[in-house]
């Protein structure tokens, strides 16, 4: 039976937490994922402890249920479906009663069969009504201002010499803060769906209707990365 009781400040000791720790080679591991910069997949971490693979994903999964890890899939170049990769969760997790209807929301879009598609079509939706609350501005600033609401932190990436991207090359903007990562290691796909969606729906609002976003998790050290892609639509001049 689950128990719990007061903290010092009111807060909810989560005793899932406390039985998560309750293991030795959990506690190593976990102490391994926190001091890696971008995250340990399952291998490294077999690699770097000598445990069985299956022993491995256990504790992983196990730290996960109890929000002291979250995982994401993490592409690295190579073919086939990217391994997941854990890192630790944020200190600071969004308000409970918010955690709970965000979790019923992933809930019901991965039981629903609607999965990583569903979640970014409710996230376009979601970042359209943003977009009219951000400051009036090109659609990457847009974005960025959104984003910055949202408590995520986005750093524009310098580009060489510190250039304006060419046409419509890609922009980069790491999310040095996710105020939703307690809640990504229970859907990561469905999750991390939403949030690529929600970019797309206030890059389409802001005057882009063709702006494209990738976000790749864990793609930079300390961050996830989010590329914009913004089709220039000005008419080329074609006077002699």
């Amino acid at each position: 039976m689950k128990t719990s009781r007061p903290g010092p400040s009111g807060e909810t000791i989560d005793t899932p937490q406390h039985r998560a720790l309750g293991s030795v080679s959990r506690v190593g591991i976990l102490r391994l994922v926190r001091a890696a910069d971008t995250g340990l997949t399952g291998a490294e971490v077999v690699e770097r402890t000598g445990l069985h693979p299956s022993t491995v994903r256990a504790h992983l999964e196990r730290l996960v249920e109890a929000g002291l890890l979250v995982k994401a899939r993490a592409s690295d170049g190579a073919p086939g479906r990217p391994a997941w990769r854990y890192r630790g969760a944020a200190p600071e997790p969004a308000p409970a009663p918010y955690r709970a209807l965000a979790a019923a929301l992933l809930d019901h879009l991965a039981d629903t069969g609607g999965g990583t598609p569903a979640a970014a079509a409710a996230g376009q939706a979601w970042g359209r009504r943003l977009a009219a609350t951000a400051s009036p501005g090109e659609p990457v600033a847009t974005a960025v201002d959104v984003l910055t609401q949202l408590g995520f932190d986005p750093q524009p990436a310098p580009h060489p010499g510190d250039a304006a991207p060419p046409g419509d090359a890609a922009v980069e903007v790491h999310l040095r803060t996710c105020p939703f990562l307690d809640l990504v290691g229970q859907h990561p796909d469905v999750m991390c769906g939403l949030h690529a969606g929600m970019i797309r729906g206030v890059l389409h609002a802001a005057g882009a209707p063709d702006g494209q976003a990738v976000l790749e998790p864990f793609a930079a050290p300390d961050a996830c990365v989010v590329r914009l892609r913004v089709p220039d639509r000005r008419v080329p001049d074609r006077r002699p």
